[in-house]
C-alpha cells in the first residue's frame, strides 16, 4: 500500500466494521504504554523533520506548553523507571490528535509550493 493511503475512512464509514475494530484499536493503544506516561499519540511524532518543526511552531502557546510539560513529566518518570500514578494517565477520550492536522497542512503547502515552483509557462 503506498504511503499516505489509509483504511481508516473505509472503516469509519462502516458501522459494523468500526464496532469490530475499535476494541482492538483501544487494546493496542493501551498496550503501547505511552498513556501510562501521560503522553498523547501526537507527542510521539519525531521532531527532527522540518515539516513537524514547522507544525509545532503553529501550535498555540498553551498547546506548546502542555506538550512540553507532558514530555518532561514522561522523561522524569522514565528516569525513575516507573509509570505515573493511574490518575495522571492520559484518558482515551483526551488522547486527541493536536499536531497531525498542522503537519498535514504543512505537507499540503509544501506540495502546492513545489507545484508552483515547477510550473511551466508558455507563450501563445
Amino acid at each position: 500500500m503506498p504511503l499516505g493511503l489509509s483504511l481508516a475512512p473505509k472503516v469509519l464509514a462502516s458501522k459494523s466494521l468500526t464496532s469490530w475494530v475499535t476494541p482492538i484499536a483501544h487494546w493496542y493503544a493501551n498496550l503501547a504504554g505511552y498513556r501510562k506516561y501521560g503522553l498523547k499519540y501526537d507527542d510521539l511524532i519525531i521532531e527532527e523533520y522540518e515539516d513537524v518543526q514547522r507544525a509545532i511552531g503553529r501550535l498555540t502557546p498553551r498547546e506548546r506548553y502542555d506538550r512540553a510539560f507532558r514530555m518532561k513529566r514522561a522523561s522524569h518518570a522514565s528516569v525513575l523507571h516507573s509509570v505515573l500514578p493511574k490518575e495522571q494517565w492520559t484518558e482515551p477520550e483526551k488522547d486527541v490528535r493536536f499536531l497531525t492536522p498542522h503537519v498535514q497542512e504543512v505537507e499540503k503547502e509544501d506540495k502546492e509550493r513545489a507545484m508552483w515552483d515547477t510550473v511551466f509557462v508558455s507563450r501563445k
